[in-house]
Protein backbone atom coordinates (compact mmCIF):
# COMPACT_ATOMS: atom_id res chain seq x y z
CA UNK A 1 0.00 0.00 0.00
CA UNK A 2 1.23 3.63 -0.81
CA UNK A 3 1.90 6.54 1.52
CA UNK A 4 -0.74 8.80 1.11
CA UNK A 5 1.03 11.79 1.83
CA UNK A 6 3.61 10.98 -0.60
CA UNK A 7 0.74 10.26 -2.90
CA UNK A 8 -0.06 13.90 -2.46
CA UNK A 9 3.05 14.96 -3.19
CA UNK A 10 3.43 13.00 -6.25
CA UNK A 11 0.25 14.02 -7.85
CA UNK A 12 0.52 17.87 -6.97
CA UNK A 13 4.03 17.20 -9.20
CA UNK A 14 1.81 16.62 -11.97
CA UNK A 15 -1.33 19.02 -11.05
CA UNK A 16 0.41 22.13 -12.32
CA UNK A 17 -2.94 24.08 -12.26
CA UNK A 18 -3.49 23.28 -9.18
CA UNK A 19 -7.32 22.52 -10.18
CA UNK A 20 -7.23 18.58 -8.50
CA UNK A 21 -7.03 16.66 -11.55
CA UNK A 22 -4.13 15.86 -13.85
CA UNK A 23 -4.63 16.26 -18.01
CA UNK A 24 -2.78 14.22 -20.40
CA UNK A 25 -0.82 17.73 -21.41
CA UNK A 26 -0.08 18.00 -17.61
CA UNK A 27 1.29 14.42 -17.52
CA UNK A 28 3.35 15.02 -20.50
CA UNK A 29 4.93 18.29 -19.38
CA UNK A 30 5.83 16.95 -16.09
CA UNK A 31 7.14 13.78 -17.35
CA UNK A 32 9.41 16.20 -19.48
CA UNK A 33 10.54 18.51 -16.56
CA UNK A 34 11.67 15.09 -14.82
CA UNK A 35 13.52 14.10 -18.18
CA UNK A 36 11.47 11.96 -19.72
CA UNK A 37 10.34 13.08 -23.21
CA UNK A 38 9.45 10.14 -24.84
CA UNK A 39 6.16 10.43 -23.14
CA UNK A 40 4.18 11.89 -26.21
CA UNK A 41 0.67 13.42 -26.50
CA UNK A 42 -0.34 10.10 -27.23
CA UNK A 43 1.10 8.00 -24.92
CA UNK A 44 -0.04 10.38 -22.30
CA UNK A 45 -3.32 9.83 -23.29
CA UNK A 46 -2.91 6.48 -22.74
CA UNK A 47 -1.64 6.78 -19.67
CA UNK A 48 -4.53 9.21 -18.26
CA UNK A 49 -6.95 6.87 -19.89
CA UNK A 50 -5.58 3.48 -17.84
CA UNK A 51 -6.47 4.81 -14.83
CA UNK A 52 -9.40 7.21 -15.71
CA UNK A 53 -12.10 5.51 -13.77
CA UNK A 54 -15.10 7.11 -14.47
CA UNK A 55 -13.80 8.25 -18.31
CA UNK A 56 -13.69 11.67 -18.18
CA UNK A 57 -10.47 12.25 -19.55
CA UNK A 58 -9.12 13.99 -15.97
CA UNK A 59 -7.16 12.04 -13.92
CA UNK A 60 -8.15 13.14 -9.99
CA UNK A 61 -6.54 12.45 -6.95
CA UNK A 62 -8.65 9.22 -6.00
CA UNK A 63 -8.00 7.91 -9.15
CA UNK A 64 -4.55 7.85 -9.11
CA UNK A 65 -4.49 6.83 -5.32
CA UNK A 66 -6.67 3.94 -6.31
CA UNK A 67 -4.07 2.68 -9.08
CA UNK A 68 -1.86 2.80 -6.96
CA UNK A 69 -3.46 0.59 -4.42
CA UNK A 70 -4.14 -2.35 -6.95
Amino acid sequence: MADIDSAKATFGRFDKDGDGFVTADEYRAAMAAMGDFAVTGPVADAVIAAKDANGDGLLSFDEFWASLNK
